[in-house]
């Protein structure tokens, strides 16, 4: 898992621009009506539907965006009908690349998407090709340069609270959970006063792939452009960026 963290931080902090916030709410919104589609729009008896307005929560949404996703999950109120699966494939480099999908035109998110992928040196490839490499997890995301304490105390508190690991990078501390212990957790550290950056399922990859500087780049602006894409809901990759060659590209970007 060493060095998801920092992609996922990076994630992190372009949801969080100003500019992409109304891209975001929509894409939340989708992701709250096929929970409450496919399981009933009572959070209390739908952990998906729960899980997908505490993210919306998560990031400033309005309850009245959420409650209107509700119903057209539900069908109480008109709306376009999106459907659920995931696309994978490769990027520069050889590295892997899982996509979650909600879409209303299956058909015209494959074009998009593959036109995305070729032009910047990837490609789509058939299912399961790159989902055996990745693990669904919790993962919960702490910063550490607002607070102050101990690496093992940490640990102790997140084992206690039905963590299974924690990693340190930076000033960040990850923590991950089995999705069904996700829920659990992050209530346990959050009554313990802990807030976190991030907190979401996501798909942690077994093992990454070190890329050299011109796939580097390639590979940051093809996934700057899928996660900018309506249909993508969020985009996984086992990619790997030394510091010193991050370094060079965010100087160059100044």
């Amino acid at each position: 898992m060493a060095g998801h963290s920092k992609w996922a931080n990076i994630k992190h902090k372009k949801q969080k621009e100003d500019k992409r916030r109304g891209k975001l709410f929509s894409k939340l919104s989708r992701k709250i009506a096929v929970a409450a589609r496919e399981g009933g729009g009572d959070p209390e008896m739908n952990s998906d539907l729960r899980m997908a307005i505490q993210k919306a929560k998560d990031n400033n949404m309005p309850n009245d965006n959420i409650e209107r996703a509700i119903k057209r999950g539900t069908g109480n109120l008109e709306g376009m009908s999106y459907e659920s699966f995931v696309y994978e494939g490769y990027g520069p480099g050889g590295a892997a690349i899982y996509m979650d999908i909600m879409t209303d035109n299956r058909n015209r998110t494959a074009s998009e998407i593959r036109h995305i992928l070729d032009k910047n040196g990837g490609n789509l490839g058939e299912n399961g090709c790159v989902s055996w490499m990745f693990q669904r997890k919790g993962e919960l995301i702490i910063d550490l340069s607002e607070i102050e304490i101990e690496e093992d105390d940490l640990l102790l508190e997140v084992l206690e609270a039905g963590a299974e690991d924690l990693e340190f990078e930076e000033e960040q501390a990850v923590i991950y959970t089995d999705p069904s212990n996700f829920e659990s957790a992050r209530e346990v550290m959050e009554e313990a006063g802990y807030e976190f950056d991030s907190a979401d399922l996501a798909m942690i990859p077994d093992n990454q792939v070190s890329l050299d500087k011109s796939n580097a780049k390639k590979m940051l602006r093809l996934i700057e452009q899928l996660e900018d894409h309506d249909d993508i809901q969020d985009v996984y990759s086992n990619f790997e960026i030394a510091e010193e060659i991050r370094a060079e590209i965010e100087a160059e970007d100044d």
